[in-house]
């Protein structure tokens, strides 16, 4: 990655009249708005399937993508719907909010239109996608038709012969649910046709996507019922032995407790890592460079007895470091990462990190507890760097500034930063992050456009209210991208 500069739009955030952000127009729109601001990165949260709770970091599938970014207009452009199927329907009352009880509902019911007037069109296009993909598609097809049989229920749940995957059991259910299967495989190819195709508008306009991966899957999962072996589960019952979180620290006594299990690194080594890289071979078609969420989890990660109502009894254990890269990057070649490499660091995972050569994270928000931080500007020690404003885990820079808790911090960040009212304080926050040596710089679009804790992303270890804020539709002026533009070329970061 060379010197530049980026956005952090999720694609769930873009605007539209249908309840969520897709892959139609408005995201080309924003492509276009990029291009002005001189941006040579728009970076993303995952495109995987969301699961209950709305997470794009815990998916039916590491390998599948979101059905709700599939966009309506585009199909009925192909003559797979009619503007009367979806026009009239009620998405909510705010169109800053997404309500997923209602994408959940209305947009599937609307998909479900789709594949039954189209599933005889594109016949050869749609068998040669499944033949392509077939290594992670089959399972994911079958795992989300079983699923609608058993009302959604995880595989854990399901009854024995299907949840061990016995070849009778799962013989008898590709035949029974032949359709449902050709329905969830007819989305998929739909999300990439669309996909593919609005990432090649993005990169003719000189921009590069930067895509998220989490580290772990989630339980609920096609990769956990068709992998099992490679994962801490009991062998004979399939119980989860071990889950992820991370350890008790000043924020928290009891730890975070994320329930995802655990990956079986000795059966993983013994298999090559196969199914890591293919993880990152097509997570890397999907996009031009790959973060990779709680990268330090894979030099020591904190394993939690499934069953604990906390993280306080985890314990850290080794994970594979640098011979699973190496295996990676033998596999695939240099590959363009970013690690995050934030939270509870060691001299081991910086050392791990480094070893890599992929570029770790700064954070400005977090730099402002003492003038050592290695968060702020004047203690980086190298340029290979990504340095955020925040992250979507974090408040806005203004819900930030203006909450009492940070009082303290606030006032050293706008000495720190020289904030002005003049300026806006948002805009001395991003000059500071442009300003540094990092070779990349980015902050979120709430950043850019000035707005509160009403428009954060997400909360950690909170239910509810995440993953919903959405950009109103008219805020993606000229003025702003040329005021974006100049402060990115004062900077040497223009592409």
């Amino acid at each position: 990655m060379n010197r530049g500069s980026g956005i952090l739009m999720h694609i769930a955030s873009l605007p539209g009249n249908y309840g969520i952000g897709t892959f139609g127009k408005e995201a080309y729109e924003f492509a276009d708005f990029l291009k002005k601001a001189g941006q040579k990165y728009w970076q993303i949260l995952p495109l995987g399937q969301t699961s209950y709770g709305d997470s794009p970091y815990q998916s039916f599938s590491a390998f599948a993508g979101n059905p709700y970014f599939i966009d309506f207009d585009i199909l009925a452009e192909e003559g797979l719907l009619s503007k009367k199927d979806y026009e009239e329907i009620f998405w909510g009352d705010n169109k800053e909010k997404i309500d997923y009880s209602l994408i959940f509902t209305e947009k599937m019911k609307v998909l479900r239109k789709a594949y039954e007037n189209g599933k005889e069109k594109n016949v050869d296009e749609l068998k040669a996608f499944k033949q392509e993909q077939s290594f992670w598609l089959d399972d994911y097809a079958l795992y989300m038709a079983i699923k609608g049989t058993f009302e959604l229920k995880s595989w854990k749940e399901w009854d024995d012969d299907i949840k061990r995957r016995e070849p009778e059991a799962v013989k008898r259910y590709k035949d029974q649910l032949s359709d449902e299967i050709e329905y969830w495989c007819f989305l998929q190819y739909h999300f990439f046709k669309q996909w593919n195709k609005l990432k090649k508008y993005v990169n003719d306009q000189g921009i590069e996507i930067i895509g998220d991966i989490p580290i772990y899957v989630a339980e609920d999962s096609a990769d956990c019922w068709a992998n099992p072996d490679a994962f801490l589960f009991d062998k004979k019952t399939l119980d989860t032995i071990r889950v992820a979180g991370c350890p008790p620290d000043a924020f928290s006594d009891d730890g975070q407790l994320w329930g995802n299990p655990i990956y079986d690194w000795e059966y993983l080594e013994d298999t090559n890592y196969e199914w890591w890289v293919s993880r990152v071979r097509e997570s890397l078609k999907l996009y031009d460079v790959l973060r990779i969420d709680h990268f330090r989890g894979f030099e020591s990660y904190w394993s939690i007895p499934a069953g604990d109502d906390t993280a306080k009894n985890g314990k850290w254990v080794k994970g594979p470091a640098n011979k699973l890269f190496d295996t990676i990057k033998k596999e695939l070649g240099e590959i363009n990462v970013i690690a995050e490499d934030l939270g509870f660091m060691t001299d081991e995972v910086r050392e791990f990190r480094k070893c890599t050569g992929f570029p770790g994270m700064k954070v400005l928000q977090f730099g402002f507890g003492s003038s050592d931080s290695p968060d702020l500007p004047h203690n980086y020690e190298e340029s290979n760097c990504i340095v955020y404003t925040g992250t979507h885990d974090n408040e806005t820079v203004r819900g930030w500034l203006e909450n009492p808790v940070n009082r303290e911090a606030a006032k050293y960040a706008k000495k720190y930063c020289s904030l002005t009212k003049k300026e806006g304080y948002n805009w001395g926050f991003i000059r500071t992050v442009w300003s540094s040596i990092g070779k990349t710089s980015i902050a979120l679009m709430q950043d850019f456009l000035n707005l509160n804790n009403e428009a954060r992303m997400n909360t950690p270890s909170t239910l509810g209210g995440n993953w919903q804020w959405r950009m109103k539709d008219d805020v993606l002026t000229d003025r702003l991208a040329n005021r974006i533009y100049h402060l990115t070329k004062t900077y040497g970061r223009c592409k």
